[in-house]
């Protein structure tokens, strides 16, 4: 745990409460947000914490989120927070504002759990690096709770929630086995990921295809995809913005690549 860090996982006190009222209270905090923003180029950190309790449980996606009613922490609706900043910005440039946000309050335990679970658009090596290197900053704190993801039933320890949600990462820049602990391997992981070349990631997505190609079913041309060569030949072709924006390997955004190689072969 680093010096002055807090042994409690702490929540702003707008993630808590049932579905309606945390929709209000993120609301409200995202249009607090872009006043500060328009006025000067900076957010406002919450006004009231509240210390999550030993083992109480946190709820990451809203798929798991079936009892409206009952009050809970509601960690995705930070999304509402962020819709709620863009419109009160609407006449700025939304990807700016939504790294802003994020690189500001990644420095919270909140915002590093939340942007690290978050499948929000492309995401280069150097970003997972940094959004998972944020969670390993805050791992003893958000040890303490339990997080409800994918499956509702079900509350993961840390661990394994970082397995369900970001294994991607550990699979591909740490492919050699399970016998380190969780975060041993993600802060391999990170490591490499920030200090990856272009043929580091190169090699890191040719590894990480097959797994995107046994996911993806509707693919008409799959062994012109499954090459290797074809793969390498199209990575190669990628201009650098453009390659940034997969270089992460994360299997959703490799998809995004197979779809778009598979509209190309279609079009020839």
């Amino acid at each position: 745990m680093e010096p002055g860090q807090s042994a409690s996982l702490q929540l702003p006190s707008f993630l808590h409460g049932t579905y309606s009222s945390v929709q209000r209270k993120t609301r409200k905090e995202g249009q607090g947000c872009g006043e500060q923003y328009r006025k000067n180029g900076t957010f406002p950190m919450p006004r009231e914490m509240q210390e999550v309790s030993p083992g109480e449980v946190v709820l990451t996606l809203g798929v798991a989120d079936f009892q409206h009613e009952r009050p809970a922490w509601r960690l995705y609706m930070v999304s509402n927070v962020m819709e709620a900043l863009w419109e009160a910005l609407e006449d700025q440039n939304s990807l700016t504002v939504r790294d802003a946000y994020e690189e500001f309050f990644r420095g919270t335990a909140w915002g590093a759990l939340f942007f690290a679970l978050t499948q929000m658009g492309p995401v280069s090596a150097e970003r997972a690096a940094s959004r998972l290197r944020a969670v390993l900053r805050f791992w003893e704190p958000l040890q303490t709770a339990r997080y409800l993801f994918m499956n509702p039933g079900t509350a993961h320890t840390l661990d394994e929630l970082m397995v369900a949600s970001c294994n991607w990462a550990m699979d591909a820049w740490y492919p050699v086995g399970e016998e380190a602990s969780v975060r041993a391997r993600l802060e391999l992981a990170v490591e490499r990921m920030a200090n990856a070349t272009r043929e580091d990631s190169i090699e890191t997505i040719l590894r990480q295809m097959p797994r995107a190609l046994s996911s993806e079913r509707g693919l008409k041309h799959r062994q012109v995809l499954a090459d290797p060569a074809f793969q390498r030949e199209r990575l190669a072709s990628l201009s650098p913005q453009a390659f940034e924006r997969v270089s992460a390997a994360r299997t959703a955004d490799l998809l995004g690549l197979l779809h778009d190689w598979e509209h190309e072969l279609g079009m020839q």
